[in-house]
């Protein structure tokens, strides 16, 4: 089974809806439902990124009705059968620049130009560099951001992860089912990641700490070879031989393409209690409005606050 599967791929030149949501994650996806379920007929245009962060997670288990948790894939495929099922268009496409100076609102695309009577703005967010040598030319040769997508290339060979909270635990663990050993290099003496992650992280025999330190450097020709290690108490520098660096230091909303035009709030698009920005008819949810939370039920929440208000603004403009 693929996100793929029923993605319309159609020319969109000059096509007008009533809804336009951007994004398909969560946030998207909720906000499809509940606008499709109004007959609102909404239009999903998914991004690069089919499903959102969350179809990258390997495992999800707290995300309600799911005991013995779900994938993020599978999750994010239910949610877009869901939607479907009830008239959402999902199109594979990626808005490039959008216009909100007026009602109907354009949006530009890869494959032409929509309108919208309402806009739903659920971008998400992508990982944090840590903007060292090294980082760029070895991504894709060793240097990762999703361990669920590269962890089984590294079967039988050493990593370090970096980060402390329960996003770099979580990618850690899994990548426990390959590697031969991960060494989770964090900043800090302690980490933020939630109690259970920590007891689970910390009993594994395969993952193992550097505590008060950060990755200054990233060598190697083709592939990773070994990492330049700080200690940021003592300043010492050293040397640590690994075969790849998966990088999990948070991330930073999709939201450029908004600046000028909605009011911000420290990159995130400001919303008041009912996902309403700045601009009459335009909502955003999720990570591209949420600098708290971060959490699939969050956004998913928002997602169907942010329809919920749109139909309501779409019935008070008819009216």
């Amino acid at each position: 089974m693929s996100n793929l599967d029923g993605l319309s791929t159609s020319k969109a030149v000059n096509k007008h809806v009533k809804v336009l949501i951007l994004g398909a994650g969560p946030a998207g996806l909720a906000a499809a439902l509940y606008a499709a379920r109004a007959d609102l007929q909404p239009l999903v245009l998914t991004g690069l990124q089919l499903g959102g962060q969350v179809s990258l997670t390997n495992t999800i288990e707290n995300y309600p009705g799911f005991p013995d948790g779900v994938g993020g894939a599978e999750l994010g495929e239910l949610f877009q059968k869901q939607a479907e099922r009830f008239g959402a268009l999902v199109e594979l496409d990626e808005a490039q620049s959008v216009d909100l100076s007026a009602r109907p609102f354009k949006v530009s695309t890869d494959n032409g130009e929509f309108t919208a009577d309402a806009l739903i703005i659920a971008t998400g967010a992508s990982p944090n560099l840590l903007n060292i040598p090294g980082e760029t030319g070895l991504t894709g040769m060793g240097v990762s951001y999703c361990a669920t997508c590269d962890g089984w290339f590294f079967k039988e060979k050493k990593v370090v992860v970096v980060g402390g909270g329960d996003s770099a635990l979580e990618e850690g663990l899994f990548l426990t089912r390959f590697a031969t050993s991960v060494t989770i290099v964090h900043r800090r003496d302690s980490l933020r990641a939630g109690a259970i992650l920590q007891k689970r992280a910390l009993d594994n025999p395969k993952i193992h700490f550097i505590w008060n330190s950060v990755v200054t450097e990233v060598n190697g020709v083709d592939k990773v070879e070994a990492l330049k290690i700080k200690n940021l108490q003592t300043g010492e520098e050293s040397t640590f031989l690994t075969d790849g660096l998966f990088i999990f230091i948070g991330h930073t909303p999709n939201t450029q393409m908004f600046e000028g035009q909605l009011e911000m709030n420290n990159g995130s698009i400001k919303v008041d209690e009912r996902m309403h920005t700045s601009i009459p008819g335009v909502f955003a949810a999720g990570e591209s409005a949420d600098s708290h939370f971060k959490q699939v039920i969050t956004s998913a929440g928002m997602g169907a606050a942010a329809a919920i208000e749109a139909t309501r603004f779409l019935e008070q403009q008819a009216g």
